[in-house]
């Protein structure tokens, strides 16, 4: 692969597309931050914040994402959880690692050297955050889908990944994508068997991992062993108005105005997106005079509060 000036993650820059799936590669395997040790300190710390994510390994694909933690609870509290990973059935996610002072460091120092490559072709890194999956044997990741740009690494144990591309109407409704975009619901994401045949397929080992652009489909089963996976995740000036598009064509749709999807036609993409951009601006000044937190989208990291 080609070099990325980044000591920690390999990609092939010469084929590297943001809007195309493509696999990686990485060195983070011994990195101290993601010891099992180290790892439940900060399962500890995030809890305390509302920051862990968790259902038991009775989810399945199919099993709707957002509601999965409480179709499927894991009763037990994070450090429980990560302290006996491979038999508490569980999967767990250790959500926005970012806001921890320690972890800051961490996805710093990989997307600090992944953005040479990615801002040649995809300018504007912003909103970026970590998310550190740890999962018991044969747990399932349900299939759904995400609004930031992902690279995604295999650290411990191995899993299959399955990923479909952004385009795929028959993975993922443009509809969907609007809804989706305008309300962050995934319930018009419908899983069928049939899907398998045509996703991307990565079997992870350690070192392993993949690149999967914005709201690309996926779903995730573990081997027979515990899996530690780390994502490092961002927007750009691309994935953010690919969202203002969607979320207007939502709107729009209930009063009664239907668009074409999204990049069919440029000329009326330009005009959206300027009118509700410019609607976006004048919701955020509103909420500054009101004295109310945003998290801004153009924001260095996910959840910075600005007010």
């Amino acid at each position: 692969m080609g070099n990325t000036g980044c000591a920690l993650v390999d990609v092939d820059w010469s084929r590297f597309d943001p809007w195309r799936i493509q696999s990686v590669q990485h060195s983070l395997g011994g990195h101290a931050l993601l010891q099992p040790d180290e790892l439940v300190a900060l399962g500890q710390r995030l809890e305390d914040a509302g920051r862990v994510r968790t259902h038991s390994d009775a989810a399945a694909p199919g099993t709707p994402f957002n509601t999965a933690p409480r179709l499927h609870p894991n009763r037990r509290s994070a450090a429980e959880t990560l302290r006996d990973i491979g038999n508490a059935r569980a999967w767990m996610s250790l959500l926005n690692v970012q806001t921890d002072a320690t972890y800051r460091n961490l996805v710093d120092e990989v997307l600090d050297g992944l953005r040479p490559g990615v801002e040649r072709v995809d300018p504007g890194m912003c909103y970026r955050a970590g998310w550190i999956f740890v999962t018991s044997p044969r747990a399932v990741t349900p299939f759904h889908f995400d609004k930031e740009h992902n690279f995604i690494l295999q650290v411990h144990g191995r899993k299959t990944l399955y990923v479909w591309d952004h385009r795929d109407v028959e993975a993922a409704s443009e509809r969907a994508r609007d809804r989706f975009h305008a309300s962050h619901a995934r319930d018009l994401l419908v899983w069928h068997d049939e899907l398998r045949e045509r996703a991307q397929v990565f079997h992870l080992r350690p070192g392993d991992g993949a690149y999967m652009p914005s709201t690309s489909p996926h779903m995730v089963e573990n081997g027979d062993g515990p899996s530690v996976t780390i994502s490092f995740t961002y927007y750009t000036r691309a994935t953010r108005r690919d969202s203002i598009l969607h979320s207007a064509h939502e709107r729009l749709r209930h009063w009664g105005i239907g668009l074409p999807a999204v990049g069919a036609q440029p000329h009326v993409d330009a005009l959206v997106f300027g009118i509700h951009r410019g609607l976006a601006r004048a919701r955020r000044a509103a909420h500054r005079l009101a004295g109310r937190s945003i998290h801004p989208d153009d924001a260095p990291y996910a959840l910075a509060d600005v007010s």
